[in-house]
């Protein structure tokens, strides 16, 4: 095994790595994770790794603190190490109090974090463009980090930095990959959460305040929270041919119990609903609203 000390979603970890495992596919993925992916020689392999990869069928353990990923050989060669080495270290995220989210974020004129959720297709993406052309920052579209500050106020970390968009003159081709810009180089104070719906069939645009949060919200605001957790988005066999895997056994009670108190704190935020029938629209009124 080789050590190497690996960064990734704004956390780092020692990493064991089979000898002579190709790694290149793994790095090529950096720009489809919020905070890249990245390795380098680990000098001082003293401490207990935090993640070990070894080959074989796909399996997930954890011993004292190390997160053991078995993956077929296939597997571990190619871009899904990035992705499945990214799901193991959410553990590590969330015990520094930051987890990753289903979400966009853009950071308004003023320095605060509008953050923008909603299901696959919502309009979160092509909102996000039209508030760029704005003077607004991009702060990660699809993938983003949120959490907390030493003082307990909410913050963004920069997500992934690079958008699919699809073409409108041609929507039955594949969505083309774009790089962000701006981009935040940074983490900023959340200010305002967006539920985002934008569809044409929409005739006129509306802001409605969600807070109190519904159950069905709170409901929502929990999967959002826990989804990389649970290691859903990532199977351990790859994505060829049927995806499936076991649940990962990342979580724990304290980790739920500070999510759940995430909630809470996400419900103290300015937190609306936004309705409307076009991305133009929509960020015509995020604009005119800001953070406040």
């Amino acid at each position: 095994m080789t050590a190497h000390r690996l960064t990734t979603g704004h956390v780092s970890a020692l990493l064991l790595l089979p000898e002579a495992l190709d790694t290149a596919p793994a790095q090529a993925a950096d720009r489809s994770l919020p905070g890249g992916w990245t390795l380098e020689a680990a000098l001082d392999t003293k401490e207990a790794a935090d993640l070990e990869i070894t080959t074989g069928a796909a399996a997930v353990t954890i011993e004292q603190d190390t997160v053991r990923l078995r993956l077929p050989a296939a597997v571990a060669a190619s871009d899904t190490l990035a992705y499945a080495t990214y799901t193991a270290t959410e553990r590590i995220r969330q015990q520094q109090h930051k987890v990753t989210v289903h979400a966009t974020a853009l950071i308004a004129p003023d320095g605060q974090v509008v953050l923008l959720i909603g299901a696959k297709g919502a309009g979160k993406t092509s909102t996000a463009i039209a508030l760029a052309a704005r003077g607004w920052t991009h702060a990660g579209d699809d993938l983003v980090v949120l959490g907390e500050w030493g003082n307990g106020g909410l913050a963004v970390w920069p997500g992934k930095p690079t958008a699919a968009i699809r073409d409108p003159t041609r929507p039955l081709a594949p969505k083309l990959r774009h790089l962000l810009e701006p981009f935040a180089t940074g983490p900023a104070s959340l200010a305002r959460v967006v539920r985002v719906a934008v569809h044409p069939a929409l005739a006129q645009a509306s802001m409605t305040p969600a807070v109190p949060l519904s159950v069905n919200e709170r409901l929502r605001l929990h999967e959002m929270l826990a989804r990389y957790i649970s290691g859903l988005p990532t199977p351990v066999t790859g994505v060829s041919g049927v995806p499936y895997g076991p649940v990962w056994p990342l979580d724990t009670p304290d980790l739920a119990s500070w999510r759940s108190h995430l909630i809470t704190a996400l419900a103290g935020c300015r937190f609306d609903y936004l309705y409307a029938p076009d991305p133009e629209t929509a960020a015509d009124l995020l604009t005119k609203e800001g953070t406040t």
